[in-house]
């Protein structure tokens, strides 16, 4: 088990106001350090801003401010930022996204298309499709897209990226944990359900009371917030550290064939049982390609686009590093993000979308990334086309969540 992340929220200003970036950075320093001593690995440190364009007077001056940004972090000890979300109130917020990820390497990205207070915005649901599809473009293997997600019903104080952003007001700080591998041990020897939950449930609350120890040091040191801990059981790509891996030890003969959404619901439930302080999803995380056997399953064409939206419906974080094929539309990008929109709304949870269209790629090629990070697969084919009528129009559908 490690920590994916601290992350730091705050509101840097503009022009950058380098007395809060090195509060964060000393910050997150020591905070390394604390975490480190209490025995875990700290795999990155990552500041979280205030949403871009409430930051900036004129959201053309993005690419600067992602480009002052990123050369200003290394400086600062900081591994990555995030500049939050671009808004439905300004729609240039969105156009700029693609040139601000272009102008730096440690800056991430977001966008909203939907709100439990408005709806389903189906302009901006459309305009994050286009993000996407530029994006592609920026490196020839599509690995901009890492670092943006489209975001429906995510509020602020989330610790992981691309989907984190703070709220404004005093600075904060959560935790983002990798600890995929407690699903993996919980289940291994369990003969029963019930005592593999428990023992995941064990061990969630016994490593939060350390981090907690840890976490109150710095926050009475500091007089910051702390946010709480994001326990969605993010993987890292070997088999030990693998989601898919914890759904096949429970019992299902592979991810994808039926049984892989109890398993999911089963999991999520059992976070929800743990008593820790939460921030963000807290469910679980199916990324594609920061897996081993979903990548592995997803290559077989075991496990598709829409079993992981099913997933979604009992689960936690939505579509992650899908790898998508190269051609693929904006239209047909949208129709995606439309449906995974109104799950987020209906069942009142919060969802995003990272997907991954890599150039010159066909469903079903070997996908190649060079990256410690992700586990190669093949091109997944998304089976959309462009939605039209009433569904293409310009409009904020209201949609309300389901009763209880």
């Amino acid at each position: 088990m490690k920590i994916r992340s601290i992350t730091y929220f705050c509101s840097p200003g503009w022009p950058l106001n380098e007395k809060i970036l090195r509060l964060a950075g000393n910050f997150l320093q020591e905070a390394r350090a604390v975490f480190t001593e209490v025995g875990y690995d700290v795999q990155t440190t990552r500041l979280a801003t205030t949403p871009f364009p409430q930051i900036l007077p004129k959201v053309t001056d993005v690419p600067v401010l992602a480009r002052t940004l990123g050369l200003l972090l290394p400086e600062l000890g900081v591994d990555y930022a995030a500049l939050g979300p671009a808004l439905p109130a300004m729609p240039e917020s969105y156009t700029r996204i693609p040139e601000a990820i272009a102008a730096s390497e440690n800056v991430f990205f977001s966008a909203v298309m939907a709100e439990r207070q408005h709806g389903l915005d189906l302009t901006a649901i459309r305009r994050c499709a286009e993000i996407i599809v530029r994006l592609a473009l920026v490196e020839s293997n599509g690995f901009a897209n890492l670092r943006f997600a489209a975001l429906a019903n995510v509020s602020p104080g989330a610790p992981f990226f691309p989907a984190a952003y703070h709220a404004g007001g005093e600075p904060a700080f959560a935790l983002a944990m990798e600890a995929a591998d407690a699903a993996v041990d919980a289940f291994e020897n369990a003969a029963t359900v019930e005592q593999g939950r428990q023992a995941l449930v064990a061990a969630l609350e016994e490593h939060t009371r350390r981090l907690c120890k840890a976490a109150d040091f710095l926050k009475y040191k500091y007089m910051l917030k702390f946010g709480g801990i994001d326990w969605s059981l993010a993987p890292f790509p070997s088999e030990r550290q693998s989601l898919g891996a914890a759904f096949e030890r429970m019992g299902v003969p592979a991810v994808g064939l039926q049984g892989s959404l109890a398993a999911a619901a089963i999991l999520t439930e059992a976070i929800e049982r743990a008593d820790f302080p939460r921030a963000g999803f807290s469910g679980l995380m199916l990324p594609v390609l920061e897996d081993a056997v979903l990548a592995r399953r997803a290559a077989e064409g075991t496990l598709s686009i829409k079993d992981l939206l099913l997933y979604s419906a009992v689960c936690g974080t939505g579509l992650d590093t899908v790898p998508l094929p190269g051609d693929v539309t904006a239209e047909q990008v949208a129709a995606l993000l439309l449906d995974l929109s109104a799950l987020a709304l209906r069942l009142n949870k919060p969802l995003t979308a990272r997907l991954m269209p890599i150039p010159g790629k066909k469903a079903g090629e070997a996908t190649n990334f060079d990256f410690a990070f992700f586990a190669n697969s093949r091109v997944m084919a998304l089976h959309a086309e462009g939605v039209g009528l009433a569904l293409s129009g310009d409009e904020t559908v209201a949609l309300q969540a389901r009763p209880a």
